[in-house]
């Protein structure tokens, strides 16, 4: 059975309270596999899964790697 901390669902509002990336942001890491996946609640309406986000977040911080900034080839 599933605590209630697991079950817990937010929506795009509170998601993007959470991440400071934009929403089209956010579908391009879901589509490449490096975001949790939105769950559809209504044809209009989709939420995330907290549990998910929250160690998404933690992985990063704990990341032993920096993002590139745009413009920049790593590996020359």
């Amino acid at each position: 059975m599933q605590t209630k901390a697991h079950s817990m669902l937010i929506n795009r509002k509170t998601l993007l309270e959470m991440i400071p990336l934009s929403a089209r942001t956010i579908y391009n890491l879901e589509q490449r596999g490096e975001f949790p996946r939105r769950i559809a609640l209504t044809s209009r309406n989709v939420a995330w899964q907290l549990s998910e986000v929250e160690q998404w977040i933690a992985d990063r911080k704990s990341a032993m790697f920096k993002a590139a900034s745009p413009g920049i080839v790593l590996g020359r």
